[in-house]
């Protein structure tokens, strides 16, 4: 008689790191909220690196745009201002000398000489003619002549200089204006992130969600590990940057930012949290900078968002590990 033998089965768990394989504890240390340490990137998004004893300054100068564009608000006023005075008082002086080299001043008022511009008696119509040529205002009341060579050309130069200075003056505030750094501000993460099971697998989660109604086209979404990191002959790189992924293979780093999402990173054998065991978490000091960028909808402005983890691993919970931001 034959009876029926079942095989056993054997279920396989899967591969988890140290902080899975060890007891979490139970309570939050009150010493990982205290703690502090100076950020790489600090919550706003701005990286947190002062250059110093920058010798070789004329290459600002290269990139004389950018450098103006990256200026305060105060310094590019300040400049605007300083580009247009200098440029109208400049362009004044000259046409203050053609008169006075001309004579015109000697001859104000008689009507049988012809000057080089009308109704010009002095620096300050001089100046108020400059300012009326180069913003293409034009009153009508000084008007050049054709009997002056010399101010038929300084016309033309003023006004082709004057054009170039209007393009990139007025290109400057505007780009300073229409920054997308604007834009992200309205791009929000959440307060923790959180380290717990998510599907048999331990997973770093977080949550991201865009507050306007005008979409992000194109988003994705990157995270860098800022840790110190020794290699093995002995050499020690201070903020050595490691890729974390989150869903690159995948194509979950593609992002549809319609409403919130929630970002997740596998601890896996390629994960740089592998081998922190939870003895370790208390002394490691790592951070986390995400990286989300995108174009506006409304303006197909590109826009990227700095996002900052700061890790002191001993925080944690019964379910994983959180970590205040």
């Amino acid at each position: 008689m034959e009876q029926d033998i079942e095989s056993p089965v054997t279920i396989h768990q899967p591969k988890l790191p140290k902080q899975a394989r060890e007891d979490l504890p139970k309570n939050i240390s009150k010493e990982c909220a205290k703690r502090k340490i100076q950020r790489y990137v600090r919550k706003d998004g701005k990286c947190n690196v002062h250059h110093g004893n920058v010798r070789e300054t004329y290459r600002y100068l290269t990139d004389i745009f950018t450098t103006l564009v990256d200026l305060k608000w105060r310094f590019n006023l300040l400049i605007f201002v300083m580009v247009y005075t200098v440029t109208w008082l400049f362009f004044g002086m000259i046409w203050w000398l053609i008169a006075y080299m001309r004579g015109d001043m000697d001859h104000i008022g008689d009507s049988t000489w012809t000057p080089c511009v009308s109704n010009l008696n002095g620096f300050v119509s001089a100046f108020l003619f400059s300012i009326e040529t180069e913003t293409t205002i034009g009153y009508g009341y000084r008007v050049i002549t054709d009997k002056c060579p010399e101010g038929i050309i300084l016309l033309l130069v003023q006004s082709v200089l004057g054009s170039i200075v209007n393009a990139f003056m007025v290109g400057c505030m505007f780009v300073k204006i229409s920054q997308p750094k604007k834009r992200a501000e309205t791009l929000v993460f959440s307060t923790n992130a959180v380290i717990s099971m998510r599907d048999g697998k331990l997973c770093l989660m977080f949550r991201v969600g865009d507050l306007r109604n005008s979409h992000i086209v194109e988003a994705s979404i990157r995270a860098k590990l800022i840790k110190s990191k020794q290699t093995k002959e002995g050499e020690f790189i201070p903020l050595n940057q490691t890729d974390i992924n989150v869903g690159y293979y995948t194509g979950d780093d593609r992002l549809f930012l319609v409403s919130p999402l929630i970002i997740s990173h596998e601890i896996n054998q390629q994960s740089p949290f592998w081998e922190i065991s939870k003895a370790q978490l208390p002394k490691e000091e790592l951070e986390i900078v995400v990286i989300l960028e995108g174009m506006v909808e409304a303006t197909v402005m590109m826009c990227l968002v700095l996002f900052l983890i700061l890790f002191f691993f001993a925080c944690s919970f019964s379910l994983g590990f959180i970590f205040n931001l």
